[in-house]
């Protein structure tokens, strides 16, 4: 068994980093914003590069499945081997229900998702802007959790790396 991850898998892991670490501080900048033209183009974007990550993490799902991840080192006990699969699949849950979330939340408070302004997604659920504001704290909170989960992961890549000087984090790249 190879001990690096397949090109496809790495172009994946990179590519979704680079959006999910876009669609984070683009949040951030667009939810402090006034009420402008602006903030409403940066909320399509938003939308779409989300629903993006959606369809990009089933795609690299589908690539696990297909084409096994090299072991986890064989120095890792077997306690740190289960907490580092249980936070791969916190990330994968994160990276599925963040935009499930947001996609419900438009939903929700009327705005209709058009990806890349091109291809209208039909609306989750009816209109209820009650919902629609206990999803979008619902969005905010979920997307705190990924902030520390993927604090962990680099941390945990750092680790691996620095401490234990191990092969996990030059597989990935």
């Amino acid at each position: 068994m190879s001990t690096a991850y397949t090109p496809v898998a790495k172009g994946l892991h990179w590519l979704m980093a680079v959006l999910i670490l876009g669609l984070l501080a683009l949040g951030i900048v667009m939810h402090e914003m006034p009420l402008s033209p602006l903030k409403l183009e940066l909320y399509a974007w938003h939308k779409w590069f989300g629903i993006t990550v959606l369809l990009l993490v089933w795609l690299r799902l589908a690539w696990r499945l297909t084409h096994r991840p090299p072991a986890l080192p064989a120095t890792l006990s077997p306690p740190l081997q289960r907490l580092a699969h249980a936070w791969h699949a916190l990330l994968y849950g994160l990276m599925i229900v963040i935009p499930l979330s947001g996609w419900l939340m438009s939903s929700a408070k009327g705005v209709q998702t058009v990806w890349f302004g091109l291809v209208p997604l039909p609306d989750l659920l009816g209109r209820d802007r009650e919902l629609g504001d206990l999803l979008q704290q619902a969005h905010k909170l979920l997307n705190l959790l990924l902030l520390l989960t993927l604090a962990g992961h680099v941390l945990a890549a750092l680790w691996h790396h620095f401490v234990l000087k191990d092969d996990t984090l030059r597989r990935m790249r």
